[in-house]
């Protein structure tokens, strides 16, 4: 049913609030508000929301509004207006007049991973089916995910261009409706601006942030980076402060996403280099390894082809060495809790406490207070131990600790961020624990773990290595007497943690499976053994994994097959292939195993129509012969393709797809010279 020109309604129901939603964010009933527009042929108008200058802000951002500012829907803006397609999984976003390059960061980092977009961008919505004006988003708030619903009107200059974040392609709504969302849940579009890139990382994922600050990272930087990168996690970084663009192209205070790593060859030598995205979407470091950069004819052609776009688009690569002295801060948003720490788990255990610091009470401030009221501090109990050899063991245990504190105002930029942390001490007696600990204790007892310094952030976090046995935990404010809500987060294989005094009775932690870190752990001890495999070692290690939803027709990768794989991903032509690019290679797997195992139905091969639906599905369009063509060149005699033969496929066409998009000048063709031409030929 068309609902355009549409009719309009406007709801002024009360908000119905429930569990899940924040004290301060009411939520509305989706289902049943988008039910009521369609039985009464209307588009939706939110007036918790209004397409007014009121959800824009009140200050400065109303000085750089277009002067005939107008709200209109994706349908007045575009013939053909989609919500999301598969085919723009490359970042495609652009940065509008509000200054939240840390959002667009944090938002380039979450469309670099489908899955996890999926559950905050809900993709099934559309202008299309089922169309009302409505649409709905998911947020972690502080502890829960709260959906958050708005209508579609966007603001727009007098020629109909978007004012806030917009696509390259001109008909993609998703980044605009979803920065719409936020700023409802952030009070306006003007709360948007001048803030951290791990506030939005949080909001995204429910993760934990870890913020490295880059003139004080070890030299293990490098192999945090390889395991972030292959791993469920989302980077972000950050210039020095400042407000222009220097001449070596970056830009002063402005947040970065961390696309990609890479360790090439260079006569002889390893480079390493990190690829890095501008949210605006163009101006780019114009240093070493730049698009424009002589440095690339040091490469191999194939690795210089598959590598390089010259394109000015906002991505770029740069040295890890340029990129610890021109960048600040890395900010890594973990899922999981072993990403970082030396300890491979399969299970965790998980708890969220939440408490308060109230003026007079329980806002001690930091501990140089230690004399009148750092002990009046708000005090958590934590016992840790390893679950597989009981508490008696002294082998030391990982820990994630996490503090957030809560806004204090319905707007972020009315009342900002505290300056906060924590500190750890060791308990070598038994406590009682309705009783707090009285100053005594702080007196004669130095902390085991304290902040470097406080930060004035949403979160701060810290991994730990504690040997087995009991903690105390005490979070807490710079400054004392000051009022604000916060949520203490702990990650561990086994503990037990609650406040002292606290009525709240028993909270029972949750447990964490991560079905990724055995593979890691195995992943890792091979290639510990075999630094670089070659293609018999890749056969034999594909074909000692299970592979779950492929059920009993478990794939065999013979020699020929791992061969080609090989020969796909050896970018430098050393015949064999690293930890970093067999990681890349499993990522790859692991969706086309999802991919093939939707349009299966049972028999292990694919037939021309399920391989054009499985090739749609991962946002690849091929044409009716071309799809054809793969079946006769890659299936089998009957034209059905089994799971290997879609592997070898999607891995070809991915890299001809960056090839093109490296080479191309207009989006259209390529011009190729005769070496590049012979390369593409016997690589093809």
């Amino acid at each position: 049913m068309s609902l355009w020109p549409p009719f309009r309604c406007r709801w002024k129901l009360a908000p119905r609030y429930s569990r899940r939603a924040s004290p301060q964010q009411p939520q509305q009933d989706f289902e049943a508000l988008l039910a009521e527009c369609l039985r009464n042929g209307c588009l939706f108008e939110d007036t918790s929301f209004p397409a007014t200058l009121s959800s824009i802000g009140s200050g400065s951002l109303l000085q750089k509004l277009p002067p005939r500012l107008q709200w209109k829907r994706p349908p007045e803006l575009h013939s053909n207006p989609q919500f999301y397609f598969a085919k723009a999984k490359r970042l495609d976003l652009c940065q509008g007049i509000v200054g939240d390059c840390w959002f667009l960061a944090a938002l380039q980092a979450l469309a670099l991973h489908q899955d996890i977009l999926s559950r905050v961008v809900p993709l099934n919505q559309s202008f299309t089916e089922k169309y009302a004006g409505i649409f709905r988003f998911w947020f972690w708030h502080y502890g829960n995910w709260v959906p958050v619903v708005i209508d579609d009107r966007l603001p727009v200059n007098e020629a109909g261009q978007l004012v806030f974040v917009s696509s390259t392609y001109k008909n993609l709504f998703w980044g605009a409706l979803l920065e719409k969302a936020y700023a409802k849940l952030s009070g306006s579009y003007e709360d948007l601006q001048s803030v951290q890139v791990s506030e939005a990382l949080v909001d995204f994922t429910g993760g934990v942030t870890m913020t490295i600050n880059l003139a004080e990272a070890h030299g293990n930087l490098w192999d945090i980076l390889i395991k972030a990168t292959y791993n469920r996690t989302l980077i972000g970084c950050q210039t020095h402060s400042g407000e222009k663009i220097l001449e070596n192209g970056l830009v002063e205070g402005h947040a970065y996403t961390l696309t990609g790593i890479r360790k090439v060859t260079c006569k002889h030598r390893p480079e390493y280099l990190v690829k890095l995205r501008n949210p605006w979407g163009k101006v780019e470091w114009k240093g070493d390894w730049s698009d424009s950069s002589s440095k690339w004819e040091l490469l191999s052609p194939k690795e210089k082809i598959l590598l390089l776009r010259k394109d000015n688009d906002g991505e770029f690569w740069m040295t890890l060495q340029d990129f610890k002295t021109h960048f600040v801060l890395l900010v890594i948003c973990k899922l999981t809790a072993g990403l970082l720490s030396q300890e491979a788990a399969q299970k965790w255990t998980y708890t969220m406490r939440e408490g308060r610091w109230e003026k007079r009470s329980t806002a001690g401030g930091q501990r140089q207070l230690l004399q009148d009221t750092f002990w009046k501090n708000p005090q958590f109990l934590l016992s840790v131990w390893r679950p597989e050899e009981g508490r008696r063991s002294l082998r030391p245990c990982s820990v994630l600790v996490s503090l957030l504190q809560k806004p204090r105002h319905r707007c972020r930029k009315r009342k900002p961020l505290l300056t906060i942390g924590f500190y750890l001490y060791r308990m070598n007696k038994y406590h009682d624990d309705q009783r707090r600990l009285p100053p005594e204790f702080f007196q004669r007892n130095a902390p085991l773990s304290q902040p470097d310094r406080f930060l004035k952030e949403k979160e701060v976090s810290q991994e730990l290595c504690l040997e087995p046995g009991t903690y105390l935990i005490v979070p807490c404010i710079l400054e004392a007497h000051q009022k604000s809500e916060f949520i203490l987060r702990v990650f561990s294989r086994k503990h037990i943690f609650y406040e002292i005094g606290s009525n709240s009775g028993v909270v029972f932690s949750k447990e964490i499976e991560d079905q990724n870190e055995r593979q890691n752990e195995f992943f890792t001890k091979f290639f510990e053994k075999h630094p670089e495999i070659n293609a018999v070692q890749l056969q034999n290690l594909l074909n000692q994994m299970t592979w779950s939803n492929l059920g009993s027709r478990q794939p065999f990768f013979s020699l020929e097959a791992c061969q080609g794989i090989l020969a796909l991903l050896d970018l430098n032509a050393s015949g064999t292939m690293s930890i970093q690019e067999f990681r890349d290679l499993w990522k790859q797997l692991k969706l086309s195993q999802k991919v093939f195992h939707k349009q299966d139905r049972g028999s292990g091969y694919l037939n021309w129509e399920q391989l054009h639906a499985a090739m749609r599905e991962a946002g690849i369009m091929l044409s009716d012969d071309v799809c054809q063509l793969m079946l006769i060149c890659y299936g089998g005699p009957r034209l059905q393709m089994d799971f290997v033969s879609f592997i070898h496929l999607m891995l070809r066409v991915e890299n001809m797809e960056d090839v093109f998009q490296n080479l191309t000048q207009d989006g259209k063709g390529i011009y190729l010279q005769k070496p590049e031409w012979m390369m593409m030929a016997l690589y093809s």
